[in-house]
């Protein structure tokens, strides 16, 4: 019988929220057997404004020539936090060291190319695995993508192994699908034979939130204040639907720059929030139109679920159900980072991570850089 064991899973993403996602999940790698506490770490005060620099810089380096130099800054710091973030966390719920198997540790995305005819993708993620193990004294498991786009495949979603599990931990057939709604919008639809069908369906809180910062509005359009008094511009939403992205097979991947708050150019704070929403629940509802069958409901996970407009477009222009993924007993908060925790230990056990039919690599791929915890730096752990 295998083991079902402790893994930590991190999660900070493109959306620069400003918090590390921690959870404890336990696992085998294949069934979910217990789900651990979780929290929501704030990064430092000063990380954030290094990452949306960092994020600029990579959008201008675009994998041509030397990296930037911000980038070993930018790791250092993320590395750091979250290590911590993980020391205060385990030290809270009393869960010695030692009793983790291993730490999934994504790092932030900074770039993401997806693969075109005669080139293979690229995508960078900052963090440093080796450091983060010989501070806490923990195997760490990270650089979750990047053996996927040598193989050829998009390097994301990697989500659709856990929403798997997820619907089968609940009970749900190929009449529900998962949609999570971080920067970019990724949906899972698993189908009667059990194989995982995922991609990348469009923006989701990425240029909205870009749009209100530009705006001086703040950080994102808290519960779709902003978007709620706007209207939708919909000649504008029409020629935006043009996008060839929407129509194109998965599997699909994308950059968080691919669709940007530039979509509402020219339209008042109010109509640009509605416009860049109702965008993102549009390509929901074309992306569930390139399944091989239409689910008739979606699981919400991630930021964007919290949005109540969003949630409204989704269902109107989607022509979908709306569930939140507290009506499954799930913890939308902390789907990713649980993602990741199961990633790690499916990674400790030399199980695939990706599939032809979530990233489009030619054959079930594993993943994942093992960083062994040495025995000194076990020792000294708490």
């Amino acid at each position: 019988m295998i083991r079902q064991e402790w893994t930590v899973g991190l999660m900070t993403g493109t959306v620069l929220d400003g918090n590390i996602d921690v959870a404890l999940l336990r696992s085998d790698g294949e069934t979910i057997a217990e789900f651990g506490p979780w929290t929501l770490a704030p990064y430092p005060s000063d990380l954030r404004p290094l990452l949306v620099e960092t994020l600029a810089q990579a959008a201008d380096w675009g994998f041509s020539g030397a990296e930037p130099e911000i980038f070993a800054k930018a790791e250092a710091r993320i590395t750091e936090a979250q290590s911590e973030a993980v020391a205060t966390f385990l030290e809270e719920v009393g869960l010695p060291h030692a009793e983790v198997a291993a730490v999934g540790f994504h790092g932030q995305t900074v770039l993401h190319r997806a693969p075109a005819a005669g080139r293979t993708g690229r995508t960078r993620q900052l963090g440093d695995g080796a450091a983060m193990a010989r501070r806490l004294g923990i195997t760490v498991v990270n650089d979750f993508r990047s053996a996927d786009m040598a193989a050829g495949g998009q390097g994301a979603p990697l989500a659709g192994i856990y929403h798997a599990a997820l619907l089968k931990r609940a009970e749900a057939g190929p009449e529900t699908a998962v949609l999570n709604l971080g920067g970019v919008a990724n949906i899972t639809w698993v189908d009667a034979s059990g194989v995982p069908h995922a991609f990348d369906t469009g923006p989701a809180n990425a240029p909205l939130n870009d749009w209100i910062g530009r705006k001086g509005r703040g950080s994102m359009d808290r519960d779709g204040r902003i978007a709620a008094s706007g209207k939708v511009d919909e000649d504008r939403l029409a020629r935006l639907f043009d996008h060839p992205y929407l129509v194109a097979p998965y599997p699909k991947s994308l950059d968080r720059n691919d669709f940007t708050s530039a979509m509402a150019d020219g339209l008042s704070d109010e109509d640009g929030a509605a416009t860049l929403t109702a965008f993102t629940a549009g390509a929901v509802g074309k992306a569930l139109d390139r399944l091989p069958a239409r689910p008739q409901r979606l699981v919400l996970c991630g930021g964007g679920r919290h949005n109540p407009v969003m949630r409204r477009e989704i269902a109107e222009r989607a022509g979908v159900e709306v569930l939140m993924s507290e009506d499954f007993g799930w913890r939308g908060d902390a789907v990713e980072a649980e993602c990741f925790a199961l990633l790690a230990a499916r990674t400790l056990r030399a199980l695939p991570i990706s599939f032809p039919t979530t990233t489009g690599v030619a054959r079930a791929q594993g993943g994942g850089v093992i960083h062994a915890a040495t025995a000194a730096a076990k020792a000294g752990s708490p």
